[in-house]
Parts: structure tokens; sequence; C-alpha cells
């Protein structure tokens, strides 16, 4: 299957199961893929015939940002929900969610989900 990759998307949102990750709100980073046939658009060179990944991308922010979830588990599910149910040319969607910031107390680049959700047959 062919895939569309949008990686390090920045997102600032406020989800936290702390009051002042809700309050203060923090940066996200998205890593996407999305599985799709590209083999049209690759003999068409049509737009139409793919899916833009600017308005995927958009989708994702607004989406991300819409609520505040305590849990990445959740954020992560609504992107992936979002997504498959808007562009129906997409099969499935694998998501990494990074919380660099995440209120820990240890030294690491960043902790995260990584869920993959199918389009039903």
């Amino acid at each position: 299957m062919d895939s569309i990759f949008i990686n390090g998307l920045r997102v600032f949102a406020y989800h936290g199961v702390n009051p002042e990750e809700k309050e203060n709100g923090q940066t996200f980073v998205i890593d996407l893929t999305v599985e799709v046939d590209l083999s049209v658009a690759g003999q068409t060179d049509d737009l139409n015939d793919t899916v833009s990944y600017a308005r995927i991308a958009k989708t994702v922010i607004a989406c991300f940002t819409a609520e505040k979830y305590d849990l990445l588990e959740r954020a992560a599910q609504v992107v992936c929900e979002t997504v498959l149910r808007q562009y129906k040319k997409i099969r499935a969607v694998e998501i990494t969610l990074k919380k660099p910031e995440a209120p820990v107390k240890a030294d690491f680049g960043w902790m995260g989900v990584r869920l993959r959700r199918e389009r039903d047959a």
C-alpha cells in the first residue's frame, strides 16, 4: 500500500491529567502516516486523484485542538477516527503522538503513544 507522511507536526494543545497541563498547555509533536492508493495520482498528476497532505494537516490540527483530553490515547484515537471519516480514500492511519514536555522528572526526548486504525471493510 502507498503512503502519505506528515512528520513533526507541532501543535499547541491542552491535553494531560494535571490541571496545569489543561491551563497552560504545551506543544505536542504528531507523526502521521496514511495508507492510500496513489497509483492513479501517479499517472494523472491530478490533486483530485490523491489526498492533499495540506488538508490532512489542517484536519489533524483542528480535531486535536478542539477538545481537552486527559489521555494521549484518547487524543490520538480522535485524530484517527476523524481522518478516516473525512477522507474516504484513506484505508488506514497511523499516528505517533509525542509529548516532549511531559511532566515527568526524568531526562527524555519525548513520551507518547502510537495507534494504527484501519477503515472497516
